[in-house]
């Protein structure tokens, strides 16, 4: 029984990334190289961030909202968008689409998050004796990362790759690619300061990464159309 939670937390939590590339035209385009560079990039800069972390941040000695320490660790989470730059701009891909190519390398980076992040706990946790909801929980955390992921790559599309789009949408562009890049610290603030419960916190990363889809969608949609 603690195999088969195990098994079925793991589908929950890698699955989509799966289905979501042989859903879409990702797999007809043979993308996948695409997928594992943009994958690679992201353990890079996972390493650097890591290293930046121990060295800037102090150890707390309890659970409560330091605002210095999430700011501090709000820039450093920016680091994400400088690897995110390099994988959509730097790496050599094949003959695809921007439309392809930005969905490539978002799906890429939010596997590589969910494994190095997610498939340990997975691997020591779901298979215990006890029950418990937190791994399930951590799946649909993964799937909501998986959105935020492929969204803050189509706006760093439309922000390094597109040219001709918009002015009056350039702001809208940066200010939601601000907040899908500070997630993690809007969610720590969630947890920390205000003392939301784990699946109150999955439940609002759910919302904000379908809301977050549907303005980012729209956004490449009026970006794509031709000005008039």
């Amino acid at each position: 029984m603690t195999v088969f939670h195990f098994f079925n937390c793991a589908i929950l939590t890698f699955g989509p990334h799966a289905v979501y590339y042989s859903a879409t035209p990702l797999s007809e385009y043979d993308t996948l190289g695409t997928s594992v560079k943009a994958a690679l990039v992201y353990l890079g800069t996972a390493l650097v961030k890591l290293v930046c972390l121990a060295t800037f941040l102090k150890v707390s000695e309890n659970d409560s909202f330091d605002p210095y320490q999430e700011l501090l660790k709000a820039l450093i989470g920016f680091i994400d968008v400088a690897g995110l730059y390099f994988a959509l701009t730097q790496l050599t891909h094949r003959n695809i689409s921007q439309n392809h190519k930005f969905q490539a390398v978002g799906l890429g980076w939010a596997f590589a998050d969910s494994v190095l992040h997610r498939l340990a706990p997975l691997w020591v946790g779901a298979r215990g004796l006890e029950f418990t909801w937190d791994y399930i929980l951590q799946g649909l955390e993964a799937n909501a990362n998986l959105v935020l992921s492929i969204s803050l790559a189509a706006l760093g599309s439309l922000m390094w790759l597109r040219k001709n789009k918009p002015k009056t949408l350039i702001p809208i562009i940066y200010a939601c690619a601000g907040i899908v890049a500070t997630m993690p610290s809007i969610t720590s603030y969630l947890k920390r300061g205000l003392g939301w419960h784990f699946p109150e916190v999955v439940g609002f990363e759910l919302f904000t990464s379908l809301v977050m889809a549907i303005i980012s969608w729209q956004l490449f949609a009026a970006c794509q159309r031709p000005s008039s």
